[in-house]
């Protein structure tokens, strides 16, 4: 395990049956880089990421976020998973709270934070994804765009070390995206370490450090947006940006 890592992936497996998802993924990502994920649906990119907080169960290998191996059944995942914000295609917020206790929830819940001390956390991040005049709505009122930023205001209120975005604006209507990527964009230029599964491939060539292309349960190129979009040298990548990008 190297220590200037914040996420370090080993050979990791994953199957479902006699299909093997994952086939032995190798990744690590420095602290304050953004990854972007890009490949095919089915190529396990989505898998791969709900290994990193054991969301799924990898199969072998070694996870590590902050030194600790997830993998290792020793290890207490849901302390792990407290510095692991993670941002679904679909929002999963709760109907019978209004928005800024949907925020406020898990900080208290865990004991991280008293709820004074998170209900200020949760107006700073409403303030930080545009919403801070959403907090007393029912978040079934909002359009699916909010939503969203709500979704990102609340892994951000847990102060995660790492951020992991899967599709997140792949059930928006097209005019709600750009605002959810305008959130991700800051992020990224304050720091947080972030980890993207995305069809968004003008988000990808803008804002990654470095681009993974998935294919079929490896990872067969990665580098940076421009090795990526500008010169793919491996034929799967160069297809799979023809067929996106209209080249």
């Amino acid at each position: 395990m190297d220590k200037s890592y914040k996420v370090q992936v080993k050979d990791l497996h994953k199957s479902y049956g006699n299909n093997e998802v994952l086939k032995g993924i190798d990744l690590n990502v420095k602290p304050s880089e953004v990854v972007c994920m890009i490949g095919p649906s089915g190529s396990g990119k989505s898998t791969f990421l709900r290994c990193i907080n054991k969301l799924e169960e990898p199969n072998s290998g070694h996870v590590y976020v902050d030194g600790y191996d997830i993998a290792d059944p020793r290890v207490d995942i849901n302390k792990v998973r407290q510095n692991i914000g993670m941002v679904f295609q679909h929002f999963n917020l709760f109907p019978n709270m209004n928005v800024l206790q949907n925020i406020m929830l898990a900080p208290v819940e865990l004991g991280k934070m008293s709820r004074d001390e998170a209900k200020k956390a949760a107006i700073h991040y409403l303030k930080l994804v545009g919403l801070e005049d959403k907090a007393g709505a029912n978040p079934m009122k909002l359009s699916g765009g909010q939503q969203q930023r709500v979704a990102i205001a609340r892994a951000l209120a847990m102060k995660p070390d790492v951020m992991l975005f899967d599709e997140p604006t792949s059930a928006l209507d097209p005019e709600m995206v750009g605002d959810v990527l305008e959130v991700m964009k800051q992020l990224a230029q304050e720091g947080m370490t972030m980890i993207v599964v995305t069809h968004e491939m003008g988000f990808a060539k803008q804002v990654a450090d470095r681009v993974v292309f998935f294919h079929d349960g490896d990872i067969r190129e990665q580098g940076t947006p421009d090795q990526i979009f500008e010169h793919p040298q491996h034929p799967d990548t160069q297809n799979f940006l023809r067929k996106v990008l209209n080249v």
